[in-house]
């Protein structure tokens, strides 16, 4: 696999802003190859039930270098904006993708 470019600093608003977007990248950077989660899983996992949405916003922001491919939404369905090279890299960890959908749900 190729490696990717070291991020960019994350954009930092405020204090608050600022720590669950540093807990949500490591959240999202401790995923192993082959484990999919959800977005709202991100969440709950950074201290932040509830926030799907800003984890969204982080790896939108600020997700270089990160598996960013391993989160998808809710129901399985890919949610990047290029769904083919996120397909690509799933399938290249052993993950199972059926109509742009994660065979086997996610947390």
């Amino acid at each position: 696999m190729t490696e990717l470019p070291e991020p960019p600093p994350v954009v930092r608003h405020d204090q608050r802003m600022t720590e669950l977007a540093e807990h949500i990248r490591a959240v999202v950077a401790a995923l192993q190859p082959g484990e999919v989660v959800s977005y709202s899983e991100v969440a709950r996992r950074a201290g932040a039930p509830g926030r799907a949405r800003a984890v969204g916003a982080v790896l939108a922001e600020g997700g270089h270098g990160l598996p960013w491919w391993r989160v998808v939404r809710r129901d399985g369905t890919l949610a990047a904006p290029s769904a083919s090279e996120q397909r690509r890299r799933l399938e290249a960890e052993a993950v199972d993708v059926v109509d742009g959908r994660v065979v086997g749900g996610v947390p």
